[in-house]
């Protein structure tokens, strides 16, 4: 009886020795550089993050510690990811635009928890609540939205505004996440005999804004030559004109020489004007002055006194 009370006595000390040695470890924890830590006491979430580290703890269940990574994650919608292989789900990716045109819009939203507290408490699933605000999110956008810019240039816009509509709805539910990207993915008419049909219709309004520009180079072309010709028209007509307005000076001042010789000797200034009229018609003619009032006829070679005269200029 003694020896069997010993060993009972033994089996219990072995077991409460057992007990502390797995609430000493459990006491003790590590907290990684890439997770976030909230230690909850009671089940109340301290209001600290834990910072990375081996940390020490009561024991279970008066204290307890959640873990939560800080990579970002991907969140799908219109399909999903299966070992590398994207399974579509065309009810889910079926939507309807603006001008009533029913399109499949698949969409990828990358996320990251910012708010580990709030991400844990504030709603009872924060994932799902994410994937609810994304579907509202896309099909608000694109339902108010025309079907050609959500197949042709306008998706970088329609893109934006889906982000900024789950950034606010997000802030909204307080789900303690960032955003950190929306992909708009594929998106496409749901048949392929309206596809191919819209596709000719863009490449249609593509050859349309080719063509315009074309025209557009040429005229500018076009453009070019003729202020050029008017320039160099204009250049010419200001040399003319001012090329007869020195002219007319020009004959102003020989005018007024003119006259003024004129005012002093009106018949020698007659002459000397029909000789040089002469000279002008006549020019190979030779010009004489002639006197025959005493009976003898004279003559003055005006040529010959010219040329001496220039000859004498030279020199």
């Amino acid at each position: 009886m003694y020896l069997k009370g010993i060993h009972k006595r033994g089996i219990i000390i072995g077991a409460i020795i057992l007990v502390v040695i797995i609430l000493l470890l459990s006491s003790f924890y590590t907290v990684d550089q890439t997770d976030y830590a909230v230690l909850m006491t009671f089940g109340r979430p301290s209001a600290e993050i834990i910072t990375p580290g081996l940390k020490y703890k009561f024991p279970y269940p008066i204290q307890d510690v959640k873990k939560l990574s800080k990579e970002t994650f991907s969140l799908t919608l219109g399909y999903e990811d299966l070992n590398g292989e994207e399974i579509y789900d065309e009810v889910e990716s079926k939507m309807i635009t603006g001008d009533e045109n029913i399109i499949l819009a698949d969409m990828e939203v990358q996320w990251r928890i910012v708010d580990p507290i709030a991400f844990l408490y504030n709603t009872e699933d924060p994932i799902e609540v994410l994937y609810v605000a994304t579907s509202s999110s896309l099909r608000g956008v694109i339902g108010s939205a025309l079907v050609d810019d959500v197949l042709t240039d306008g998706r970088t816009q329609i893109t934006n505004d889906i982000r900024d509509n789950l950034v606010k709805l997000v802030d909204r539910y307080g789900l303690g996440i960032s955003i950190v990207n929306v992909n708009l993915q594929d998106v496409d008419l749901p048949t392929l005999e309206v596809s191919e049909a819209f596709k000719a219709v863009t490449d249609a309004r593509e050859e349309r804004v080719t063509k315009i520009n074309n025209a557009e180079k040429y005229k500018n072309e076009k453009m070019n030559e003729v202020m050029g010709e008017r320039d160099a028209l204009i250049s010419d007509a200001e040399a003319v004109k001012t090329s007869r307005i020195e002219k007319a000076k020009g004959d102003v001042a020989k005018f007024n020489a003119v006259y003024s010789e004129y005012i002093n000797s009106r018949e020698v200034t007659k002459q000397r004007l029909v000789i040089e009229t002469l000279q002008q018609i006549l020019p190979k003619t030779k010009i004489y002055i002639v006197d025959d009032a005493s009976g003898t006829v004279k003559y003055l070679p005006l040529e010959t006194i010219e040329r001496e005269a220039v000859q004498h200029d030279q020199q």
